[in-house]
């Protein structure tokens, strides 16, 4: 996922209120609930990334097997919901109309508040749901939501200089491209050069 690499976390704005665990869907889409997921629902997670494991390689780092384990699922929805909690992440799996399945994954990381106030955008999509659209109608309402709920000035977000999907998907978003970054994350076992983004929030 994108990082920011030189500012510290501040503490959150004086007026922020912790957000309760959400049990119930965060926002919905026309064919999605966007969702921030609970440590029981964890066999919905590991089904998502054990079935696209190979499709999301090139474009993720390398995971270790304890992250495809239910355990390990366990741990980091736990871990989520605190973030959440604390205004420091927002981590958002996209789940179909019954709930029985997760269509993708949209990850608002590393927030910053003091005079940055931004964040850091990664997403994925399983293979199957990959050119329907969907992706654009999850970030396209999660965008403002976060904006708003976070009170961020900017949001980031990076893609490998090959992936057009993404860079269209970025561009139609309303992401401005703000330069280009030499072995910058280490994607898929190698150090690997990304496009730098941003979307400003319209005040």
């Amino acid at each position: 996922m994108p990082t920011v690499g030189v500012y510290w976390p501040m503490n959150s704005p004086a007026d922020w209120q912790p957000a309760r665990p959400v049990k119930q869907p965060l926002l919905t889409t026309d064919r999605t609930n966007l969702m921030v997921l609970q440590p029981e629902q964890a066999l919905l997670m590991q089904a998502y990334y054990v079935q696209n494991w190979r499709f999301l390689k090139p474009w993720e780092p390398t995971r270790s097997d304890a992250y495809f384990s239910l355990a390990g699922w366990q741990n980091a929805l736990a871990r989520y919901n605190r973030n959440f909690e604390q205004g420091t992440a927002l981590n958002v799996a996209a789940l179909n109309l019954h709930n029985n399945e997760v269509i993708g994954i949209c990850n608002f990381s590393n927030i910053v508040y003091g005079p940055f106030q931004a964040c850091s955008l990664g997403y994925s999509i399983s293979e199957k749901y990959q050119g329907q659209g969907l992706m654009f109608e999850m970030l396209d309402k999660l965008i403002p939501y976060v904006f708003s709920r976070f009170k961020l000035h900017r949001i980031m977000a990076n893609h490998l200089p090959d992936n057009h999907r993404s860079e269209a998907l970025l561009k139609r978003l309303g992401f401005e491209r703000e330069g280009y970054a030499k072995a910058y994350l280490q994607i898929d076992g190698k150090w690997q050069d990304h496009v730098l983004n941003s979307l400003i929030a319209i005040k």
